[in-house]
């Protein structure tokens, strides 16, 4: 999706088109202030790549009659296309949505204008778009939010008829032309369209009257009285259970108008999930949702399973035949990747994509190479799909890029998940292999990506755009690479943050030195320092300012309502796992004494340190990426926040490890339900026990066992916020991107043998649901992102850990301000 920057001060534009990748939209420019003018600006525009949003404005003002509208538009296009050399498909066009309904007559007929220019423009003016603000349109009735809800959807649906391309407007909250109560959607009609001059007093009557604002309230059963076609697709758009294995018996035992049970697969169940699709990808239905009608298509789809079973072997044996029937849209085979163990990203994408009719192959995590190929092959696959959360998974991305290549395979290859990117798609992975590599930013655009490589008529050119588009990318990775300036590996050392250890206080002793080992913790004390915003992130819900965090979500209009409802079945959830045990809180804490040399911290079995050889050693990386000139930030090393070894201060270093239990399990039973709602839920909530664990305990650390702030006390908004002293950093995140730094912690602490938490070969932790990280006491130490860096500290570092050039280089290709190849 393109970014649109918008602003009235034009060098606040060319500021945002200076700082943006890819193609932008400016919104906008106008012959307002004369050609002269507008050519200039216009002209810079083209020269940043950028399409623009022209308004029907000129040197005499606002265009609100239809004409003026094509007039203007007609002029400004000739200029962009003639005089500019505009590409006509980088030109939209507003011509002004209006207020109508202000009791004044000359505005009646703004919205009949607009439509009716809009029509004109677009076969007069080929190649443009044409855009408008929606909420103008219904600006005298501010309030009212059901009537200007209806207003919008109704004008929509005749704007787009006309030739409407895009728009701004809440999605969310746009009804659905059909759905809109018939007496409100009679009274919008009239109102667009100038039918009644007294539909404006009838609107306002109607809003009175009406106190659920027109939408009309069904009785809860009411829907029971319909057809079993209609009963079955109401019951997956709204995501009700409780009667669609009675309903699809019905259905099945219609011998007359069901001959078979895949008929009705095709038929009702099919025709209510497409409505779903469609819903969700206009963005009227959110992802919870979606996932509820998900489960209960696998429901009504799991009671017909063995009626199709019987008569598949029943048809064999009569025709000797063995080719199945296929009544999907295309096949997808998903995988998280070797060594990686995430995998809530990946099941939503399969319940979208189930959701649209794509029959999906889950494999699982942790899926080998081989593995996903030779699926993929036995299934004739039209799909691929690789996902991982940690850095090394992509690595393994590159390399099963690099095997479909070798094996001359032609699937086109989807790439997702938390640490992907388009650009790392584009730089690293698409290069690799001929056909198409696309990255897929979440769930709501699979169905897009996966639908237009289908398409006969479309795939071809979609698979030359991303291709023009992933080579646009790479020059601008590679030119990056070049302008940006670092400083050398001493230089940044010389410009460390400096900290003066003898003129502080003595620092505190932990309570012991060594590991302290949690059976079995408390899960009920965890709940009150659950973090719930990444858990609504989970559901895609995200809330508009004011509205973004938790609890405010709930006050949001487009998502509060789906917010609230979601987090009462987490409670539900939450109550129930915690009362019954279903799930186990395990965990470890440690502290040793520590010294740092240079870039690296050492630790040592006491205080005394007699002998010269520490019990381990942790390697750190240094920022080199060089900083605004005028800026006195030091170049930050995670070893500056520990004591040096010269100093003769004693200091200590801690780490931890903690996980959440049974998920797997739980999981498992949800499956036999065809259950994917409880399925992301529960992968949801132990996620966030197992940081809100790792929070609880960092709290205790502070206060009790390194009892370095025993007098802290802050609210839990503090403790999001990071008010307290002391930071507890991971191996792998931005402080020290390096993932093999956990084989140390694991090896020092014997957290394997002591916890059951476990490291892959891509030294991802399982359980998934797991945080593990370093404590640092330091009253100034502060997170921060090594960035990217240079190869005198790869070769370096690789010295200190007496490993490879080339192995620093795979577990530390992210942060490269180099290519290595």
């Amino acid at each position: 999706v393109p970014l649109c920057i918008d602003s009235s001060n034009f060098s606040v534009i060319e500021a945002g088109l200076k700082c943006c990748q890819g193609k932008c939209i400016v919104n906008s420019i106008s012959l307002k202030e004369g050609e002269d003018d507008f050519l200039a600006k216009a002209r810079q525009i083209k020269k940043y790549g950028a399409a623009v949003v022209v308004m029907a404005f000129d040197e005499v003002g606002q265009a609100t009659e239809t004409e003026e509208k094509i007039l203007i538009c007609h002029r400004a296009y000739h200029l962009l296309v003639n005089k500019v050399g505009f590409n006509p498909n980088d030109v939209i066009f507003d011509p002004n949505i209006l207020t109508i309904g202000t009791g004044m007559e000359e505005h009646n007929m703004y919205a009949v204008n607009f439509i009716n220019a809009t029509k004109t423009i677009k076969e007069m003016l080929p190649g443009v778009k044409v855009s408008g603000g929606l909420s103008n349109l219904s600006f005298a009735f501010r309030g009212m939010d059901a009537i200007r809800e209806a207003m919008h959807g109704v004008f929509l649906y005749h704007a787009i008829k006309s030739g409407m391309d895009m728009g701004i407007v809440n999605a969310g909250n746009l009804p659905v032309y059909d759905d809109i109560h018939k007496e409100l959607l009679q009274l919008c009609e009239d109102l667009i369209w100038n039918k009644d001059p007294d539909a404006t007093e009838k609107l306002l009557r109607y809003a009175q009257s009406h106190a659920q604002g027109g939408k009309k309230v069904v009785q809860t059963d009411e829907w029971r009285n319909g057809s079993v076609e209609e009963r079955l697709e109401y019951a997956l758009v709204k995501g009700i259970e409780k009667y669609v294995i009675e309903d699809s018996e019905e259905a099945r035992l219609n011998k007359d108008k069901y001959p078979r049970p895949l008929n009705i697969i095709e038929g009702p169940l099919m025709n209510g999930m497409k409505i779903v699709g469609d819903l969700f990808g206009a963005g009227k239905m959110f992802l919870p949702q979606v996932i509820k009608s998900a489960r209960v298509m696998k429901k009504a789809v799991g009671h017909l399973i063995p009626y199709m079973e019987q008569e598949r072997e029943e048809m064999r044996a009569l025709s000797g035949s063995t080719e199945e029937d296929n009544p999907y849209n295309g096949t997808i085979v998903l995988a998280t990747v070797k060594g990686d163990v995430h995998d809530i990203g990946k099941n939503i994408v399969g319940v979208v994509l189930g959701c649209n009719n794509f029959r999906v192959i889950d494999l699982g995590v942790m899926t080998p190479c081989d593995k996903i190929l030779r699926a993929a092959l036995e299934n004739k696959a039209d799909f691929i799909g690789l996902s991982g959360l940690i850095t090394p998974s992509l690595d393994e991305m590159i390399f099963v890029a690099k095997e479909m290549e070798r094996l001359e395979i032609k699937i086109p290859l989807l790439i997702g998940g938390a640490t992907t990117s388009k650009t790392h798609t584009a730089v690293k992975i698409a290069p690799r292999y001929s056909a198409p590599v696309i990255h897929v930013l979440d769930a709501s655009k699979s169905v897009v990506v996966c639908s237009q490589l289908l398409d006969e008529n479309l795939k071809d050119d979609f698979f030359e755009e991303i291709l023009e588009e992933y080579e646009d990318i790479r020059q601008d990775h590679y030119d990056s690479l070049k302008e940006r300036r670092y400083l050398s590996l001493q230089q940044a050392r010389s410009k460390s943050f400096c900290y003066d250890w003898l003129a502080q206080p003595k620092l505190v002793k932990p309570q012991f030195i060594g590991t302290k080992v949690f059976e079995d913790y408390d899960l009920q004390k965890l709940v009150e320092y659950i973090d719930w915003k990444p858990f609504f992130d989970v559901w895609q819900l995200r809330g508009k300012y004011p509205n973004r965090g938790f609890p405010k979500i709930f006050n949001d209009r487009a998502v509060g309502e789906e917010a609230k409802k979601v987090y009462n079945d987490a409670q539900s959830m939450l109550t129930t796992l915690i009362a019954q045990k279903k799930l186990k809180a395990k965990g470890l804490v440690g502290f040793w004494p520590a010294r740092s040399i240079q870039d690296d911290i050492y630790l040592y079995a006491n205080d005394e340190m007699m002998s010269p050889e520490p019990i381990a050693k942790f390697y750190g990386l240094r920022q080199q990426a060089e900083k605004d000139p005028a800026s006195t930030d030091p170049y930050y090393c995670l070893s500056d926040f520990i004591a040096p070894r010269e100093s003769g201060v004693n200091d200590y270093l801690g780490l931890f490890a903690v996980a959440c239990f049974g998920v797997d399990e739980l999981c498992k039973e949800y499956e036999k339900q065809c259950d994917d709602y409880n399925i992301i839920m529960v992968k949801a909530l132990a996620d966030r026990l197992a940081e809100a664990f790792a929070e609880e305990l960092h709290e205790r650390v502070r206060k009790e066992f390194w009892a370095y702030c025993e007098n802290e006390q802050l609210e839990f908004s503090e403790l999001r916020r990071i008010r307290y002293e002391g930071i507890r950093p991971a191996p792998g995140y931005p402080c020290q991107p390096d993932h093999t730094e956990k084989l140390t912690m694991w090896k020092l602490a014997n957290i394997e043998e002591a916890t059951g938490i476990q490291l892959t070969e891509s030294l991802a932790m399982m359980p998934a649901s797991a945080v593990s990280g370093l404590y640092f006491s330091n009253p100034e130490s502060k997170y921060f992102a090594v960035g990217k860096i240079l190869k005198d500290q790869v070769e370096d570092y690789a010295l200190r850990k007496n490993i490879a050039v080339a192995e620093v280089e795979k577990w530390l290709g992210p942060i490269l301000g180099y290519d290595p190849e």
